[in-house]
């Protein structure tokens, strides 16, 4: 009587556990899956991209052991056979509730108890690696590279594919229609656009800048309309107000992140920016609508990137504008905040606890400009923090392209890159 209890006991704990797993993702360009919405409330579809899901883990049955005699094999049988061995285990060596202690092995050694399960841990935040671009657009000697677009960013492409996520601003109107704006530097592009983008491994753009309305409305719907066909995430603008202010959300490694665009810049500010019935882009200049959307992102995501259009071209310092708005949007919530338009390089650190890379130059660009110093910033997170902050100092070169630098001048330009904190008024941790 006391054998068959002890053996249905035992046949109870030998029986199999269900594994236990969690949802992971197949890799696209090394660099996992993600889910990609426009918010939670309405927007885009969602989408595959690029970014790692977690590892499945499964675990093993416990080994059942009786006296000198155990059974520590897999359970695939069922339990009436472990049962039945357990049984003739304990009539073998008289086992019971006062069984004698198992005999030392040959070696003289202690017979070694199974491992106990890891007590669980919480799971550390994960770490991220981000890029950043300056200034991008596709006319002169720019729309050349489109007959390749997969080469079109040239020697920068492995610094921005091989981040989690990689970001740029999209300077130019993606369309073949509208009318000129009363204005003097007039962009626009065709659709192959955002095959070199993709090709380049950039995974969104800004829109809110100078030129995304070149041609005027209708060319700045053609392009949000032609970026939801060929599935390429924008922000930064809208057909609407509540649209340019929403912003762009990505898991990346099941972190959840949130990419806001505003535009600092005056000229047509009153007529470009996006109103409850009309299309444009999210402007800085409306500061209460601004943060109010960055408060709105921190609540629904664990990072808030917010990429500006701003500063003084050809000023390597930022502006107090620069300055007060960067406060804000800290204050608001925005974790990382960097910033293009000035065609020159300015400087990076925190504010308080926010990173702030005011200027990050032109990147892919059709002529000359203040400066021809450019590079990709590359940003280790991890939780909301910036953990490793990297400037890859590039030039961009007769063909517009942006080309790394290597060597003494790659040093060179790090080094001037890290003066230009000087004025920024922030702080290098």
């Amino acid at each position: 009587m006391k054998i068959s209890l002890i053996a249905e006991r035992a046949s109870h704990r030998a029986a199999p556990r269900s594994p236990r797993r969690t949802a992971g993702a197949a890799p696209r360009r090394g660099r996992g899956a993600t889910l990609q919405t426009q918010g939670r409330t309405g927007g885009a579809a969602p989408q595959a991209g690029p970014h790692h899901g977690r590892r499945a883990t499964l675990r093993t049955a416990r080994a059942a052991r009786c006296g000198r005699f155990s059974y520590a094999g897999r359970v695939t049988r069922g339990r009436g056979r472990i049962a039945g061995l357990l049984v003739a285990c304990l009539v073998a060596t008289g086992c019971g509730d006062d069984a004698p202690t198992p005999a030392p092995s040959p070696t003289g050694s202690p017979p070694t108890a199974a491992p106990a399960s890891p007590s669980p841990s919480p799971t550390a935040p994960a770490e991220i690696t981000l890029a950043f671009g300056g200034d991008v657009h596709f006319t002169g000697r720019t729309a050349r590279l489109l007959r390749e677009p997969a080469k079109a960013f040239g020697g920068a492409i492995p610094l921005l594919s091989n981040a989690d996520l990689a970001i740029v601003n999209l300077e130019t109107a993606v369309t073949t229609r509208g009318k000129p704006e009363p204005k003097q530097y007039l962009f626009r592009a065709p659709t192959s656009t955002y095959a070199a983008l993709r090709g380049a491994g950039i995974d969104a753009v800004s829109l809110a800048n100078n030129h995304a309305l070149d041609y005027g409305q209708i060319a700045l719907l053609d392009t949000l309309d032609s970026a939801r066909r060929e599935a390429f995430p924008v922000f930064g603008a809208g057909r609407n107000a509540t649209e340019a202010h929403r912003p762009w959300i990505t898991e990346v490694r099941g972190v959840r992140v949130a990419v806001l665009g505003f535009s600092q810049i005056r000229m047509l500010a009153s007529t470009w920016a996006a109103r409850d019935d009309r299309p444009g882009i999210a402007m800085a200049w409306d500061v209460e609508r601004a943060t109010a959307a960055v408060s709105a992102a921190r609540r629904d995501a664990d990072l808030v990137i917010v990429f500006n259009h701003w500063g003084q071209e050809g000023n390597e310092c930022p502006t107090a504008d620069q300055k007060r708005f960067a406060g804000r949007l800290a204050a608001a919530g925005a974790d990382i905040i960097v910033g293009t338009h000035a065609h020159t390089l300015q400087g990076d650190g925190w504010l308080g606890k926010t990173y702030v890379a005011y200027g990050l130059g032109n990147f892919l660009w059709y002529g000359n400009s203040a400066s021809t110093q450019t590079g990709v910033l590359r940003l280790t997170v991890r939780g909301r923090q910036v953990v490793r902050n990297e400037f890859v100092p590039a030039v961009v070169s007769g063909t517009g392209q942006p080309q790394p630098l290597t060597g003494a001048a790659a040093k060179r330009q790090r080094d001037r890159f890290a003066a230009l904190r000087e004025c920024t008024g922030l702080s290098g941790r």
